[in-house]
């Protein structure tokens, strides 16, 4: 088999393939080794308070801050600068791990789930809405991805997610509720689950497609690189299956110093050198699956 064992993705177009070994790339810049824990943890303060203002605000104000832990201005911008693109290094890789994850996974809802201070606190809240979706994954094979969120107008905690949810492991009753959107500003229609209603409070079961993934993909986005939150995973969510890709099947090489395989539409996958079939959700299913 000419490529064995490589890592594929999809990237809302194409299947991409990663050979073993390719892929990596070695970490840039920053003050790395004997880096000062101290002073990275003031850092994070300071971009923290500053998170709201414009880059060049942020900069200034950070660097101001953190001045006099250094023994003259340039060098505290030398970090600041630094500390940056770290940040912004990192929102990248959480972007495509984002996109990899969503791409590759079969989605049936997005959902929202909005915290009642008649039922519980901002803590158990998200405590048990975090165990509750581990009791789905274990026990109803749920799969999701979301991202914890603050309204900009009440400070209201959310959680936003996209569910592959399996035919006939819902829990509870969906139905419809009309009401008024303060967002919107007009009546909708949504529909609510009477399990996480009783439980947690308003929630929002919104069907969804494959075509209407990119809106998604870009809604929970927006929220990680506003709010600096997380990205949070069940346990079998994948960014890539893996297979081995005959020499017919591959398109061209791609990336940076072509390290990567441009696959076409109907290649075919091998599992260890067994023939599984022609790409298709239901042959991805039965693929190894790696992170």
């Amino acid at each position: 088999m000419p490529y064995e064992k490589v890592k594929v993705y999809f990237d809302g177009s194409h299947y991409i393939a990663i050979p073993q070994g390719e892929g990596k790339s070695p970490g840039k810049g920053g003050f790395h080794g004997n880096e000062n824990d101290e002073m990275r943890t003031a850092f994070e303060k300071a971009y923290k308070g500053a998170k709201a203002k414009r880059r060049k605000e942020k900069v200034t104000e950070i660097v101001a801050e953190l001045k006099p832990k250094f023994e003259n201005e340039e060098q505290a911008a030398e970090y600041v600068k630094a500390e940056m693109e770290r940040i912004q290094r990192n929102l990248i890789v959480r972007r495509k791990r984002l996109v990899r994850k969503i791409n590759l996974g079969n989605w049936n809802y997005f959902c929202t789930f909005t915290y009642d201070n008649q039922k519980h606190t901002e803590d158990s809240f998200k405590a048990k809405l975090r165990d509750c979706f581990k009791k789905m994954c274990h026990r109803r094979n749920w799969i999701y991805i979301g991202v914890w969120e603050r309204s900009p107008n009440t400070n209201r905690l959310h959680f936003h997610g996209l569910f592959n949810i399996p035919e006939n492991e819902m829990v509870g009753e969906l139905t419809e509720h009309r009401d008024y959107s303060t967002k919107n500003h007009r009546m909708q229609t949504t529909l609510q689950n009477s399990y996480f209603t009783e439980r947690f409070g308003r929630n929002d079961f919104e069907p969804i497609n494959r075509h209407e993934l990119p809106n998604a993909t870009t809604y929970l986005m927006k929220y990680i690189e506003k709010s600096g939150e997380r990205i949070v995973y069940s346990k079998n969510t994948p960014a890539y299956f893996v297979s081995d890709i005959l020499d017919d099947d591959v398109v061209c090489t791609i990336g940076q110093e072509d390290r990567k395989l441009l696959l076409f539409d109907n290649f075919i996958c091998f599992d260890d050198g067994v023939y599984v079939g022609e790409v298709s959700p239901e042959v991805i299913k039965q693929m190894p699956k790696k992170n």
